[in-house]
């Protein structure tokens, strides 16, 4: 993946704090973002609709999607696991850069071919064989651009590794927290938040639905030009089928990021992730970690901290990140932030989903976003607007504790 790639300790039911489970330090040179943004737009319909599950191990590992590698060619492709070809340490284990050729996948010189992020499991790691195993089934068969790309994998004796493709920007984490990068502007902020929405909208929306579980800003892993992509998908679940509302499951994720109900009742649906996108939307906004230990009383909880001001056009300004330095649109900055109030309703069935979500910030990037949203997108974020009659300031959005009016999914779509 890339020089960021790593996992969040995980403990059965408890939440893990996101400053005990650092992602790698950048090693690559940043670079300021483009202003002007353009991203393709894809359908959520994908080979996604068609995951057959369960699967046994043998089925997971014969994927002709990724690559059985050898350990050797591995040790090859990273130089032996050379010190100065890592890239960072997580819960999972070590990250090593490494090159293989672009048509054969074995090993090839460095500075050569196709880079590549190697992940190596500790034999004593928290993440373990079945997390191992359910990234491989997972990536191994879901492609989308704002997913990662897993290029193959590695099961051989004790070792368990997964090789990805590389992402040469590091995680959003590391750009919004880290000290050294350059500030993430207005523009690549809304691009990273609109990439993201659009891997948790394609894995909502497929038919055999997947509920990633571990959205957080360490998991967002940035390609050369800023493009998002999800990574990290041992926590991930297949959603609910027939007549099921949700998943009963462990409590497993991050601390700060994990929805109230599931926290309280192990329940999981695709709006657990929509409350987890609410929290990155927030840190996007203010540049503050969802916990941050750090800081005193309710300012160590983002969310808690947050929540007073993001409903009044007039207070936004003391959430938002100082390294912005005011070079952001108010209106669109309110509207960004009326999303984030609505997926972090405390009740789930309140939040919209990454459908209406997606939707809702794409219009962000559009010349005239700053002044007028399309109509049907001021209703799927439940009739939030003032009354049309203020033509001045349209995006004059109050946040109602009110029920979102639900687009119709596809009868094919779960």
């Amino acid at each position: 993946m890339g020089n960021c790639f790593g996992s969040s300790a995980r403990i059965d039911a408890t939440l893990t704090n996101p400053s005990e489970a650092s992602k790698f330090p950048s090693k690559t040179r940043n670079s300021t973002a483009p202003s002007n943004i353009s991203i393709p737009s894809y359908s959520v319909k994908s080979n996604a609709e068609s995951l057959p599950t369960p699967r046994s191990e043998a089925e997971i590992l014969s994927s002709p999607n990724v690559k059985a590698f050898s350990f050797n060619e591995l040790k090859s492709a990273t130089r032996n696991f050379r010190p100065d070809s890592l890239l960072g340490e997580g819960g999972f284990g070590y990250v090593f850069k490494g090159w293989i050729d672009e048509h054969t996948l074995t090993a090839a010189k460095p500075g050569s071919g196709l880079v590549i992020a190697v992940k190596k499991l500790k034999p004593e790691g928290f993440q373990g064989h079945k997390e191992w195993l359910t990234e491989v089934n997972y990536l191994g068969q879901l492609r989308h651009p704002n997913l990662v790309k897993l290029i193959g994998y590695c099961f051989e004796g004790d070792n368990r590794l997964l090789v990805y493709e590389f992402m040469p920007k590091g995680s959003l984490e590391n750009h919004l927290f880290r000290r050294g990068p350059q500030p993430l502007t207005w523009a690549t902020r809304i691009k990273v938040a609109i990439g993201a929405a659009r891997g948790l909208s394609f894995l909502h929306e497929a038919e055999e639905q997947v509920i990633y579980r571990d959205f957080k800003a360490s998991n967002i892993l940035l390609d050369g030009e800023f493009n998002a992509k999800l990574s990290d998908f041992g926590l991930a679940k297949a959603g609910p089928t027939g007549d099921r509302t949700h998943v009963s499951t462990q409590v497993l994720g991050t601390q700060g990021y994990a929805a109230p109900e599931y926290v309280a009742t192990g329940r999981l649906t695709t709006k657990s992730d929509v409350y987890s996108f609410g929290v990155v939307m927030l840190e996007l906004l203010s540049g503050r970690r969802a916990v941050d230990e750090t800081k005193v009383g309710v300012e160590q909880k983002l969310v808690e901290w947050a929540r007073p001001y993001m409903g009044d056009k007039r207070k936004l300004f003391r959430i938002m990140d100082t390294k912005l330095e005011g070079q952001y649109p108010q209106k669109a900055a309110y509207t960004a932030a009326t999303v984030a109030v609505m997926c972090l309703s405390h009740e789930a069935k309140l939040r919209p989903r990454m459908a209406e979500v997606l939707a809702t910030l794409e219009q962000l990037q559009a010349p005239n976003t700053t002044t007028q949203l399309k109509p049907e997108n001021r209703a799927a974020l439940g009739h939030v607007y003032m009354s049309p009659i203020k033509q001045h300031s349209p995006l004059s959005m109050t946040p109602l504790a009110s029920p979102l009016q639900a687009q119709r999914r596809s009868s094919s779509v779960r």
